[in-house]
């Protein structure tokens, strides 16, 4: 046994002692009633001794109370009340009661008279109070004795540790717990409670307060004339007990005194007759007043910054201005104002002893825009955290507020400006906090971040795997049940609790993420073979891997799909590149980007500048994109000394929206010279009533309000202004325009009175109001009388416009992407392009839309999209939309609408199905395509429970649209596709990047790069064939002869040459593995199936093989080997490879390219006689298929076996799964990497299997 030496005694005591304290409750603050005269006493049970605090024992506080507020006679909270309201929280006799104001004052600091006991409660007469005061609004605690046998009655107090005046100190007392043993090393009382109590004590009563007296007058303000004041002043000598009452200053109007003369002198010139400032009549100052880009400014004032409200002139068309009579020595800056920009200064140079000049430069007013998200972070409680913001804008932002869960902060507990520190971190602080930037311009709320504490000692990474089931090989199961399905496991995407040296960091460092940490080989028996298979054996906190984030795409016309050949792209202000000569690009996405906007400037100026809101994957990867732009108009000549009218939105059949009327004289060259001279002017514009414009609208139709939130738009047409002289092609701006909109176009009377002009920031994305629009009529002929929504617009730096109306009606529409129809829940795709038009009907034929309104693309989650929309509660019709998908450039299919609307495999139950009105757009003509679907946006009605559950969410209900189960309605798409089937030894889910494990045998070596290999075999037969590749480790001394994965894939039928058919197979590319040390030429396999041989080998193929020995030798002639090549090979070898930084689109390229058998085209129809690296002839086999009923008879046994397989495998794809013990945890469905066809096609496969 240990001995118990002196300091493990201290230490125990020392302990028992700390962990005491640490239960101790609030401090007694409480006071003695100065009275008991209101109220009725209670009555005392017999043989029930009145408790006090010294005999209670052990005391808690509770809760703060108030369950009146002052008003009548005065404030009361009585004990009776109080137990009322809170029958459950007050005990039957407190002993003691405290008060306090609600602003947390005690009673003696506000002066007041008030009563309070523990058997009656607080009461506080407005009657009693000095000076015809009235009470506060006070709130109570009473002080409850615990339950309690072993503790002895407290001690006294001791003396007050403070004895000055009203000094805080600290008084104390002790107990004893009754009948306990002596304690043993590190153990604790028994009785519950503490041994020691403290309370708050006073030094002693301060002397009330006092004036001292007064001082001595100041002089008076003025030296002569009226108006002069002078001050004295007086102190307080502060008490606690009572307040000063006055004032500590006075003021008093001086004697008028008559001034003789002006007071000012001058170094230089005279003083003016308003003594205001020196004159030099002899001298004149000259000035310009530029914007940034150098264009001249007219109208704007121009004033000395001394006195700015002193207007000495106004620039002129050319920015310029001249002031006789300033002297140039004076040493004082100019100021200069103009609507639209921030005020601006420079300092008077000068030229000569007469004249002298200032320049000034005056820079747009620019809303604040967020350039920096506070990022979510994970913290542990106790520790602290860092969240930062940052705006821009003109003026530059100072200042910030943080909200925690939609709640203002408080600035003067937590300290914050533009970072907020929060400290000693509980789990009640755990929530979203967001940011919000202001000047006198407007405000802008940042981004969400979701800060996550957990309890100490509780991990943030479990070490156990959470379930993810993956497809075997149709030849191999398990033994227990013989399910096609394995758990490999899998680590939750989740990030770990942050390091202490990321705590005052706005950004933590590299962070840790929870990641496998360890994995096991397991086996799986297959039909003739074993099949490896590596499981999830522990998760871990490791370091998280940042893949790239890319955006792929390609520019195109709007008309003709001509490319948009080298034309900038621009983010922000920055040009980070060119499209390619096919107008394609890629953008590397910065990081804590959340708002990706992307400008594309033609250099030839055939199309309109465009620019973009581009949705991105902020988790990694590459996304792809199709932008169409708008052509140019052809210009037409105008005569600037005339007035011009241009027409906006010339359909055919149709009356232009409105029109655009230049006054003569209102084009202005950059230096703000009147130009005379031909004009050659080009006004495109985007029109909402031709639905296929809406591809080409610039940015994404959103504002920021007063508030600082993003709040949608509807368009009724945008405009692009290029003005040019017609000789030097130099650009030209105007004056004041008039715009016009014909009020007959509006079709919805309350949008007349919102209408506003609006202009584009390039660098936001954003549109920013230029000005609001005033009805007007005009006779038009002799008859007709129109009316007119006229505004005005200056085109200077800005060049495109919008006609919009601000709309509050608003909902978001849950859709979801699958595999294939047979929608699964476990394979959703992710990273898909959803898109929603939202239309305005034609009155009275919902079916036939009269223009588009706005438009907004969504990328799919793990839990699909929710896309905003604007919706109507009172007309089910008021709002419909047109809905998309696409994934690499591939459309998706929507569910089909006929010939019988199936609500099952839509994804929304009857009868809110019917309301919402949902047609594929094939519906009627099946000629048309069947890759988007149109519904009605009916807004869900609370109270009706077929309408709660989806796809239309509330726009408060956001969250809720995200958080969405799988069962709950949604609408679909689906990727139609052959029958494929994927393998990898090293499970890993391509839509989740984090899910890559560094592994020998992984399947793809490198997260940050992905490398897609393709070949195509062609097929020379009757019918469509299954095609495997097997890829294994081939000239590495890790993988040698060690399985990679496997690939099944059907071979498609060429629709153009008979008995025809081409699969595009994919197999391991060669090249460096994980640790980047030495290349494996993987080994390759093509086995079709059936009864089939190799007839051909491509040339260029084995030529290349032969040259890169060593060489596989390919005697079999129902089976291709080889080492696969390391080189790219193109589509004259056979071969297909794509890299990019997201494995899905890498290999949607690769196919693309594969079907359609060249290196840089895409199609989804197969051409099996071009690009191809090999031809196999297959034979059909004998026809001995056999009826179920025969095969019952001659095999029961088989027949059953396969049966039960088969609904076996289909109950795993809809059930929870119970099949494999390993690794237990949660049971969670994933997806798996299996993609299935049609059930008709896959029903065809059976029956070709069993031939």
């Amino acid at each position: 046994m240990v001995p118990l030496t002196p300091a493990l005694l201290l230490f125990a005591a020392s302990l028992a002692l700390a962990l005491a304290l640490a239960r101790e409750p609030l401090k007694d603050d409480s006071r003695p009633a100065k009275t008991n005269v209101l109220g009725k006493h209670q009555k005392k049970r017999p043989g029930r001794k009145p408790l006090s605090v010294d005999t209670a024992g052990a005391t808690e506080w509770t809760s703060w109370f108030n369950v009146d507020h002052p008003g009548g006679e005065g404030d009361y909270e009585s004990l009776e009340a109080v137990r009322f309201y809170y029958r459950e929280r007050v005990c039957t006799r407190p002993v003691s009661i405290q008060a306090r104001t609600t602003e947390w004052e005690l009673p003696e600091d506000v002066g007041e008279i008030v009563h309070y006991s523990p058997e009656k409660g607080f009461w506080c007469i407005n009657r009693e109070q000095p000076g015809g005061r009235t009470c506060s609004n006070y709130h109570v605690r009473f002080l409850c004795p615990m339950e309690h046998d072993d503790w002895s009655h407290w001690s006294a107090w001791s003396a007050c540790s403070r004895t000055a005046c009203a000094g805080s100190g600290l008084q104390t007392r002790q107990r004893s717990c009754l009948n306990s043993q002596p304690l043993s090393l590190l153990q604790l009382p028994k009785c519950a409670g503490k041994a020691t109590q403290r309370r708050g004590c006073s030094g002693g009563p301060c002397a009330d307060a006092g004036w001292s007296e007064w001082g001595a007058w100041s002089p008076c303000s003025k030296s002569c004339g009226s108006g002069g004041k002078r001050v004295r002043h007086r102190s307080c000598k502060k008490s606690k007990r009572s307040r000063c009452v006055g004032r500590p200053s006075d003021v008093q109007k001086c004697a008028r005194t008559p001034c003789s003369a002006c007071q000012m002198s001058c170094t230089e010139g005279k003083v003016s007759k308003n003594c205001g400032n020196c004159m030099c009549q002899d001298h004149t100052l000259v000035g310009t007043v530029l914007s940034t880009e150098g264009a001249a400014l007219a109208n704007a004032r121009v004033s000395l910054k001394a006195k700015p409200q002193a207007v000495l002139a106004r620039t002129n068309r050319r920015g310029g201005f001249s002031i006789r009579g300033v002297c140039a020595g004076s040493g004082a800056n100019v100021s200069v104002q103009l609507e639209t920009f921030a005020p601006g200064e420079a300092p008077i140079v000068s030229n000569s002893s007469r004249t002298s000049s200032v320049q000034v430069t005056l820079q747009r007013l620019e809303k604040p825009y967020v350039v920096k998200h506070p990022e979510s972070k994970v913290r542990v409680a106790g520790q602290r955290v860092t969240l930062c913001c940052e705006a821009s804008g003109t003026p530059q932002p100072t200042k910030y507020y943080w909200y925690h869960n939609g709640t203002l902060l408080d600035r003067k507990l937590h300290k914050y400006n533009s970072s907020l520190v929060l400290q000693d971190l509980g789990l009640r602080q755990a929530g979203f906090y967001h940011c919000k930037a202001s000047t006198d311009v407007g405000s802008i709320k940042s981004s969400p971040a979701f800060l996550t504490v957990t309890a100490q000692g509780q991990p943030s990474c479990k070490a156990e795997p959470e379930e993810y089931l993956i497809k075997l090989p149709s030849e191999c199961f398990q033994e227990a049940g013989r399910s096609p399905y394995y758990n490999v496991g899998r680590c939750p995407d989740i990030r770990c609790a942050g390091s202490l040296k990321d705590e005052l960091q706005c950004r933590d460092g590299a962070g840790r993420c929870c990641r496998v940490r360890r994995m096991e080989v397991r086996e799986i028996q297959c039909a003739g073979s074993i099949l490896p298979i590596k499981v999830v054996a522990e998760c871990g906190c490791e370091r998280c891997a940042r893949p790239k984030i890319l955006v792929h795409g390609r520019v195109t016309a709007a008309d003709d799909g001509e490319p948009l050949r080298f034309s900038q792209i621009f983010l922000g202000k920055e040009k980070i590149g060119f499209t390619s000569y096919k107008g394609t690009f890629t953008i590397d996405v910065p990081p804590d980007t959340r708002r990706l906007v992307v400008r594309f400037v033609d250099r030839l100026q055939k199309f309109v500048d465009t620019v973009k809101v581009l949705p991105f994957d902020p988790r990694g990867g590459a996304t792809y994109q199709d932008i169409k732009v708008m052509r140019k108009k052809e210009p037409v000549d105008l005569d600037p000394t005339q007035a011009n009218i241009i027409l906006l939105g010339e359909l055919e059949g149709q009356e232009p929206v409105g029109e655009m009327v230049i006054p003569a004289g209102s084009f202005l060259r950059p230096d703000g010279e009147v130009y005379n001279g031909t004009v050659k002017a080009s006004v495109t514009f985007l029109d909402p009533r031709d639905i296929t414009t809406v591809a080409a609208a610039s940015s994404d139709l959103n504002f920021i309000n007063a508030e600082g939130d993003l709040v949608p738009l509807r368009t009724y047409g945008m405009f692009s202004a290029d003005f040019r002289e017609s000789e030097s092609n130099q650009v030209l701006r105007t004056g004041r325009v008039e715009v016009r909109v014909d009020a007959e176009q509006i079709h919805m009377p309350e949008h007349l009175q919102k209408m506003k002009l609006w202009s584009l920031n390039p660098e936001t994305g954003l549109w920013e109001e230029e000005g609001a629009f005033r009805r007007a009529k005009e006779r038009r002929g002799k008859r007709e009388e129109r009316s007119f929504l006229i505004g005005n617009v200056e085109i200077r730096e800005r060049r495109l416009f919008n006609l919009d109306v601000p709309e509050s009606r608003r909902c978001f529409v849950k859709v979801r992407a699958y595999g294939n129809e047979k929608f699964i829940p476990s394979e959703q795709l992710e990273g898909v392009v959803v898109t929603l038009i939202n239309l305005e009907p034609e009155p009275g034929y919902s079916s036939n839309p009269r223009a588009w309104g706005r438009f907004d693309s969504v990328l799919t989650g793990p839990n699909g999209a929710c896309l905003p929309a604007f919706c109507d509660g009172q007309r089910a019709d008021a709002y419909t939309a047109y809905v998309t998908a696409t994934m690499g450039g591939e459309e998706l299919e929507a569910v089909p609408s006929s010939p019988k609307l199936n609500p099952n495999a839509v994804g929304v139950s009857q009868p809110y199905l019917n309301k919402l009105g949902y047609r594929r757009t094939d519906h009627d003509d099946p000629s048309l395509k069947k890759t988007a679907f149109k519904i009605n946006l009916a807004k869900p009605n609370p109270n009706n429970i077929d309408e709660v559950n989806g796809p239309i969410y509330a726009y408060r209900s956001l969250r809720e649209c995200e958080e969405a189960p799988v069962d709950a309605n949604h609408f679909r798409f689906y990727r139609v596709e052959v029958d494929k089937y994927e393998y990898n030894v090293v499970p890993f889910k391509e839509s989740d990047l984090a899910s890559w494990t560094g592994d020998y045998l992984s399947w793809w070596p490198n997260p940050q790069e992905f490398r897609a290999c393709y070949i195509k075999v062609k097929i020379s037969g009757p019918q469509e064939y299954m095609v495997r590749s097997r890829s294994v480790g081939g000239s590495h001394p890790r993988t040698r002869g060690r399985l990679y994965g496997l690939r099944d894939t059907r071979s498609v039928r060429d629709l153009e040459i008979y008995n025809s058919s081409a699969a595009c197979v994919e197999f391991k590319c060669s090249g460096m593995l994980f640790d980047q040390s030495l290349i494996d030429r993987t080994l390759v396999s093509i086995v079709p199936q059936g009864s089939c041989r190799r007839t051909a080998i491509n040339s260029l193929l084995r030529e290349y093989l032969g040259r890169h020995p060593p060489v596989v030798e390919n005697n079999d002639t129902t089976v291709f080997n080889m080492l696969a090549p390391v080189d790219p090979l193109g589509h004259n070898y056979g071969i297909y490879t794509v890299t990019d930084q997201n494995p899905r689109l890498a290999k949607e390229i690769a196919i693309g390219r594969c079907f359609d058998g060249t290196s840089d085209g895409f199609s989804r129809e197969m051409k099996s006689d071009m690009g191809t690296a090999m031809t196999f002839y297959c034979q059909e086999k004998p026809v001995t298929h056999q009826s179920f009923f025969q095969r019952l008879l001659s095999s029961p046994t088989d027949t059953l076996t396969e049966i039960r397989r088969e609904m076996r495998g289909n109950e795993q794809l809809r059930a929870p799964s119970q099949v494999v013990a390993y690794p237990a945890g949660l049971r969670t469905r994933v997806s798996t990497q299996t993609r299935r066809t049609p059930s008709s096609r896959r029903r065809m496969g059976l029956i070709r299997a069993q031939q």
